[in-house]
């Protein structure tokens, strides 16, 4: 009898420690989805700690696709028990109501993920995470009733990679705003194409910087998230989503430079700089020897400018370089005066483009009455005296200081000396670049016109002075910084990031090219050289 009650408790014990150990993997596995669906309490609280389980670097077995096809098959679970109720888990907030297709008015719902779904009452304030149903949705509703199930659910996805897909694991910059997603099923039928589309406001302080906001939902068939019939509308406290049909929805936050994609930048930027400074080095050596061998380069004005040009970018290029290369090495002091030196000679070289451009216009616009004593001399302490004043102007309102940019794991993509107050940044740089850009565009535009007019008129005689006054527009547009425009363009995508980067950093190389074409040819072509060309080698503009 011992023996029996003896074998009878170790047969307890295996099963107990079998029963444990089948709870034990299966609750390890539980990610995997390998048994089915199961949608009981306990399952779906055990199955929503999958996302935060699985994740690349994570040891846990997982099976991304039937988990990102469990939660889209929830809300149609929901919908066929066919009972009002609340689900309110770590993971999970659900809310499951009949609705009335007659209804006169859309329809507020507020989707806070630290409360359950919940409607908002007519006489009730809309909060700042809200969806609001179009009335016109429910009436186009087939009429099976004059009721209808209406579930709205909304999944905290956390850090994993459930609900990421490739557009987002691809690109670690990207993510998911607050790992909100919001869900929407009405009826046990798809409801796409909605005449008036319902709107998801998803709030946030204000957008992020060097992020791009877009309203996606999540395509079942692809795997990932699309932006399909789906439209972005930003606001100064969150932004809204406009969707066409019913499914699950978050906003997708993705930065303008990822990490990936600075580092190729400022690999280009910082060759294209050493190549533009070898030119440049080159540019100053050669009206050197032009001007000890030359006797008119020792009064004319255009050279000068060129080379005055030639010199501000030379060291622009220098100071960016040692700036992107130090990072935040050093005391904050030496940072400061690096800001300091680098805003300093972007500058000058934003105003000498500006005085290239006012230069070009007295010798080809405003031919006569252009005589200024000291010419040269007022153009240098324009040049040079003017940064030098905004800069301590901005000094002394302590603007300078540490730039970085971060990812959404706190990885530091770009780290500078710059500016550490936005306003100053756009007064200072932006507003001062845009001014001497249209002005120069202006001249620029002023000056091609009438080399086309000359070109049409002596075409007969020349036949190749079509191209050659398209060649002297390009030159002179290198002078007067029109790579720098490109700039404006950079919203369209990475593409033009690319080309701005390229051509901007190649100014020293075109400036190069130019000078060499207009003061050292042959003496052949200094006869039949472009008007334009005659006309920077004319008399200068003052008389010193």
């Amino acid at each position: 009898m011992v023996t029996l009650r003896g074998l009878g408790a170790l047969l307890l014990l295996l099963l107990l420690a079998s029963g444990e150990e089948k709870t034990h993997e299966q609750g390890r596995d539980s990610c995997l989805l390998t048994k089915g669906y199961q949608y009981d309490p306990f399952s779906v609280k055990d199955i929503s700690n999958c996302f935060t389980k699985c994740s690349q670097s994570g040891s846990n077995p997982c099976n991304v696709e039937n988990l990102q096809r469990y939660w889209l098959r929830y809300e149609s679970y929901l919908l066929g028990k066919n009972i009002v109720g609340t689900v309110d888990m770590p993971f999970v907030k659900a809310l499951v109501q009949n609705v009335s297709t007659d209804i006169s008015e859309d329809l507020l719902f507020s989707h806070k993920f630290s409360q359950v779904p919940r409607q908002v009452a007519k006489d009730e304030d809309e909060p700042p995470d809200r969806v609001r149903l179009p009335k016109s949705l429910f009436a186009a509703l087939p009429s099976n009733g004059s009721t209808v199930w209406l579930a709205i659910t909304v999944l905290d996805i956390s850090m994993g990679d459930v609900f990421k897909g490739p557009r987002l694991l691809l690109d670690n910059g990207s993510r998911v705003l607050n790992s909100h997603v919001v869900g929407l099923s009405v009826g046990h039928t798809p409801v796409t194409g909605l005449s008036e589309p319902l709107e998801i406001t998803f709030s946030h302080q204000r957008q992020p910087p060097n992020m791009i906001l877009t309203c996606v939902f999540w395509d079942g068939s692809k795997g990932d998230w699309n932006s399909k019939g789906c439209s972005t509308e930003l606001g100064a406290e969150g932004t809204v989503c406009r969707c066409d049909h019913l499914t699950f929805f978050a906003l997708l936050l993705r930065p303008v430079l990822d990490m990936a994609t600075v580092q190729v930048l400022t690999r280009i930027s910082q060759a294209g700089c050493g190549v533009s400074m070898i030119f440049l080095a080159f540019t100053m050596l050669l009206y050197v020897i032009l001007r000890l061998s030359l006797q008119r380069f020792k009064s004319e004005d255009a050279p000068k400018i060129h080379v005055a040009l030639s010199s501000s970018l030379f060291l622009l290029n220098l100071a960016f370089l040692i700036n992107s290369g130090s990072g935040s090495q050093g005391s904050p002091a030496s940072c400061w005066v690096r800001a300091a030196i680098f805003h300093y000679f972007l500058l000058c070289t934003f105003t000498w483009m500006g005085l290239e451009a006012f230069h070009l216009y007295l010798l080809t616009i405003r031919v006569f009455n252009t005589y200024f004593g000291h010419y040269f001399l007022k153009l240098g302490l324009l040049g040079w005296g003017l940064p030098a004043l905004v800069v301590l102007g901005t000094g002394s309102a302590n603007s300078y200081g540490l730039y970085t940019i971060r990812d959404q794991e706190n990885r530091t993509t770009l780290e500078l000396c710059w500016f550490q107050k936005e306003v100053a940044l756009y007064v200072t740089v932006h507003s001062y670049f845009l001014i001497t850009f249209l002005f120069n565009a202006g001249v620029l535009a002023l000056v091609a016109w009438k080399i086309f007019s000359l070109s049409s008129v002596i075409a007969g005689k020349e036949p190749e002075q079509s191209w050659k006054a398209v060649l002297t527009v390009l030159g002179l547009s290198s002078l007067v910084g029109m790579t720098w425009g490109l700039a404006i363009l950079t919203p369209l995508g990475l593409s033009t990031i690319y080309v701005f980067a390229l051509f901007n950093s190649l100014q020293g190389v075109f400036i190069f090219c130019w000078f060499t074409v207009l003061y050292f040819p042959t003496q052949s072509t200094m006869s039949s050289t472009s008007g334009t060309a005659r006309l920077d080698q004319a008399p200068s503009v003052s008389q010193e």
